[in-house]
C-alpha cells in the first residue's frame, strides 16, 4: 500500500482509534512520525509509544492513547501543511490554539517542536498539525 502523506495517515489512525476508544494504535515507523510522537508525549497528549519490529515486516510504532474521564485527551487533531499546500509561519505569526489549551507542531531548522518551544527558541517553520 502506498501512502502519499505519512503524517496525515498517522493523524487519521490516531483520530479513528480515539473515536473507537482503543487503548493503542499501530502506525508505520519513520523519523518524522517519531519526532511528532515525541512532541505529543512531552505535551501529555499520549501516554507513550514503542517500536514494534516483527521479522519480515516493516517496523511500526505502537501508540498508547490517553483518556481522561472516559474521553480521549486528543479531542481534535488536524493536519495544517499538506503536500499540495505547504504552510509556513514566522514566530510572530503563531497564534495560540483554543486560547492556549492546544498546541501547534512545527518543523523548524532546530527540529520538530511545539509552538511554545519554537517561541522559546525564536524560530518559525512549517506548521505540521494542530492538536487540541
Amino acid at each position: 500500500m502506498m501512502i502519499n502523506d505519512p503524517l496525515s495517515d498517522m493523524i487519521a489512525r490516531i483520530k479513528n482509534a480515539a473515536t473507537r476508544k482503543r487503548s493503542s494504535v499501530l502506525t508505520p515507523a519513520s523519523r518524522l512520525r517519531q519526532r511528532v510522537l515525541d512532541v505529543l508525549q512531552d505535551e501529555g497528549y499520549i501516554r507513550g509509544y514503542s517500536l514494534v519490529q516483527n521479522p519480515g515486516e516493516f517496523p511500526q510504532f505502537e501508540i498508547e492513547l490517553k483518556y481522561f474521564d472516559g474521553q480521549p485527551v486528543i479531542a481534535e487533531i488536524a493536519r495544517v501543511s499538506k503536500p499540495g499546500r505547504r504552510v509556513y509561519s514566522a514566530i510572530g505569526d503563531l497564534k495560540p490554539i483554543k486560547n492556549g489549551l492546544g498546541i501547534s507542531i512545527l518543523s523548524t531548522s532546530k527540529g520538530v517542536m511545539s509552538d511554545a518551544a519554537a517561541r522559546d527558541a525564536n524560530v518559525g517553520g512549517e506548521v505540521l498539525c494542530r492538536v487540541y
